[in-house]
């Protein structure tokens, strides 16, 4: 049987040089055109495509919005997204919205073939760019945000500590042997490190960080 293909793009020059290659497959049907996406549902549901190769960057309703509204009324219908977009934030939300493939117009033209046939077989098809990229992205550590715990000298730490659990200046001064002065300066700042405006929310700063 032969495969059914829908082509959205809105580029004129785009479709029909695709559609020609295409139809050199004899098991592929060219079986109709899309020039938006909003263009595209409405085709699909005419046409009953067996696949639709989906750019992304349309005017009015984009491949991304086109393919999940074309997924939630159509399941059956494959889509195959055909772009030049290799980053992660259009690859994943095309993925999202239900397309089982994503390609790149750069990718070999037999590879194009290969991913319809596997598509139409019910295998997920990701240019090789696509899925490195990806992986690659996956495998990055995460940055950690410091803390502004991190800030602190040990002795504002231990400041810190004695403010949290309720000290006054004198009582710090008297358990840490150092002048009230020293512990005016320790207080102003960790005030300025922890960016809070008063000893209180210090402290309730120490306790959600358990120092």
């Amino acid at each position: 049987m032969n495969i059914r293909i829908l082509i959205a793009d809105d580029h004129h020059v785009v479709r029909k040089g695709l559609a020609l290659f295409l139809q050199t497959q004899p098991d592929i049907e060219i079986v109709g055109e899309a020039s938006s996406g909003q263009e595209a549902v409405q085709k699909v549901k005419e046409l009953k495509p067996d696949l639709v190769v989906m750019d992304l960057s349309m005017p009015g309703l984009n491949g991304i919005q086109a393919t999940k509204q074309i997924k939630q009324e159509q399941p059956n219908v494959k889509v195959m997204i055909l772009t030049s977009f290799s980053d992660q934030d259009h690859v994943i939300p095309a993925l999202e919205a239900g397309a089982e493939s994503y390609q790149l117009k750069e990718s070999d033209p037999d590879e194009l073939i290969v991913g319809i046939r596997n598509v139409l077989n019910g295998q997920h098809q990701l240019s090789p760019k696509i899925t490195a990229h990806l992986l690659n992205k996956l495998t990055q550590p995460v940055k950690k945000e410091p803390l502004l715990l991190d800030l602190l000298t040990k002795r504002e730490r231990e400041v810190l500590k004695e403010i949290s659990s309720g000290k006054s200046n004198k009582e710090i001064t008297a358990a840490l042997h150092i002048t009230e002065k020293t512990v005016k300066t320790h207080v102003s700042n960790i005030l300025s490190k922890l960016q809070v405006q008063d000893r209180t929310q210090a402290a309730l700063y120490a306790v959600e960080h358990h120092v």
